[in-house]
């Protein structure tokens, strides 16, 4: 019997493959589709043997650290999402698109040169291949005492297998509405199991390839934001490789789910044409279009997920981040994470967080000079050396996500959303630093369920909301780019508690999650240390 069962090989699924294998644990990985990756998806041109993106295709490293640590850790080289030349604007299906002032969209995004898909291969290959089980539908996860039992269709049959420690790293809304619970999920778990939106997966996108990228020599970046009533493609890239030769562009749709699964194909593939040559005129039409539209995807897309949310989804549930039945459950995926939910980033935060509980050995042993028996109070003044130097910097954080806000032409809660995304951050990145320093709390107090040390953890983190906050007015009031949204050039007293809420919920998630850590550092006593 296997200690975890990892059901889900998407990113969270397979970078909590990878860190239990590191560490010599032991483990399975099931998943339903016939391939590795979940929503990372590239397709090979057949015009120009570019690996195109259909899934995810941006990470951003000044806010997503640790996609940016793994991208490079696995040796890929990245690039520069191109965003250099005019971005255009169409609002009339008549008249020629104008000129944005905008001079850039993606904010600092990168690319993976050869594709997305590269990370998943590329994992995919550190793990055994007899771990890894494709085309297994899970039906149902049961408690039996000491362990779990799960339920998979496979090739017409059930196979059933137990494990000490299940891992759900899927859509909640899909486990909600396809999987059996045995005890039942309480009424609570299922709401916010439903209300979670599944990132993308009301979308489908579409990149077209071609000969050569003209609109560069024309000038334009490749961006344009389309805003007539007969809108298709509402947002347009450049999807070129690296060097330009390979030239591409790509887009997303404004159809709904329902509609688009009426449209027959070649009726599809004229209106995409028709669009892109409204915006980039005639070279726009000769293209190899590849669409892959992720509603009509079963293991992404859940019923409730076919209606659009109207506005930018949430991910800040802490009950999908609580181990259920004493511990042998938990729920994984992007949509669970306590940062960056919905990106690449939330997948690695969320495996992070649920290989902190399965694993009591820290990370790493953490520096140097703390070789041999652990030292509480290094490890303490060490941690609290590292949160104080990471406050200067955090007005900088606040601003790169500002300002990917503003690229992506966001109008509302800017300031509520780039300050959290700032707190969520610094915390997670505070948690790996936390759990890579070798603390040994075997021999300290334990009351009501907190352990003696988290107070000292918690200590220099004591100004950090008040002084953030502070600075982050002040850049506001001063920023020439917020003048045109007053709310957020001079807040306003309820729009500053919802900010004070926002970052008081965050920092409870982060001061019960960095307890767990310290309750996890118990080293264990063996029966040799006992008799002496």
């Amino acid at each position: 019997m296997p200690d975890t069962i990892i059901v889900g090989g998407g990113l969270c699924g397979l970078a909590l493959a990878k860190s239990l294998q590191e560490r010599g644990r032991d483990f399975t990985l099931y998943e339903a589709r016939e391939r590795m990756g979940g929503r990372i998806f590239s397709e090979r041109c057949r015009r120009n043997n570019l690996a195109v993106d259909l899934g995810p295709t941006w990470f951003w490293p000044d806010t997503q650290p640790r996609v940016t640590q793994m991208i490079s850790g696995l040796g890929l080289d990245t690039f520069a999402q191109h965003d250099h030349g005019d971005i255009l604007r169409l609002n009339t299906t008549d008249e020629k698109p104008e000129v944005m002032k905008l001079t850039e969209v993606h904010g600092g995004a990168r690319r993976v040169v050869g594709g997305m898909g590269r990370l998943v291969t590329a994992m995919t290959a550190q793990l055994p291949v007899d771990r890894l089980h494709l085309g297994h539908t899970l039906l149902s996860v049961e408690e039996d005492d000491d362990y779990v039992i799960l339920s998979f269709r496979h090739n017409e049959r059930i196979v059933q297998v137990n494990a000490r420690h299940a891992v759900l790293a899927l859509p909640p809304r899909l486990l909600e509405e396809h999987v059996r619970f045995d005890p039942p999920l309480n009424a609570s778990l299922r709401e916010a199991m439903r209300t979670t939106h599944t990132w993308m997966a009301d979308q489908a996108k579409v990149v077209v390839a071609y000969d050569q990228a003209f609109w560069r020599d024309s000038g334009q970046s490749g961006n344009a934001f389309v805003t007539h009533e007969q809108v298709v493609l509402p947002e347009i890239f450049d999807a070129c490789d690296a060097t330009g030769e390979q030239a591409a562009l790509g887009a997303f749709f404004s159809l709904p789910p329902a509609f688009r699964a009426t449209i027959p194909p070649a009726t599809m593939a004229l209106l995409i044409s028709s669009q892109l040559v409204q915006v980039f005129d005639l070279p726009a039409e000769d293209g190899e279009q590849h669409v892959h539209d992720w509603a009509q995807e079963a293991y992404t897309c859940s019923t409730l997920d076919r209606t659009p949310p109207s506005t930018h989804p949430e991910y800040d549930n802490p009950n999908l981040r609580l181990p259920l039945w004493k511990n042998k459950l938990f729920f994984g995926g992007s949509e669970t994470a306590g940062y960056g939910g919905g990106y690449l980033e939330g997948a690695l935060e969320s495996a992070a967080r649920i290989q902190r509980t399965l694993v009591s050995d820290p990370i790493s042993r953490g520096p140097e000079a703390l070789n041999g028996p652990a030292d509480n109070t290094a490890c303490i003044a060490i941690f609290g050396t590292w949160v104080t130097a990471q406050q200067p910097d955090l007005l900088a954080t606040y601003r790169r996500h500002l300002n990917q806000y503003l690229a992506r032409q966001h109008k509302e809660q800017l300031t509520q959303r780039a300050l959290l995304d700032t707190m969520e951050q610094f915390y997670s990145e505070a948690l790996r630093q936390l759990s890579a320093l070798p603390f040994d709390t075997s021999g300290t107090g334990v009351h009501k369920g907190r352990s003696d040390l988290t107070p000292e953890v918690h200590a220099p983190f004591a100004t950090v909301h008040q002084t953030l906050i502070s600075e982050a007015l002040a850049f506001n009031r001063s920023s020439c780019a917020l003048s045109n949204f007053p709310e957020e050039h001079e807040p306003g007293k309820e729009y500053l508690s919802t900010i004070a809420r926002d970052l008081a919920a965050a920092w409870r998630e982060f001061a019960l999650s960095s307890n767990a850590v310290l309750l996890a550092k118990a080293v264990p006593v063996t029966d040799s240390q006992r008799t002496h």
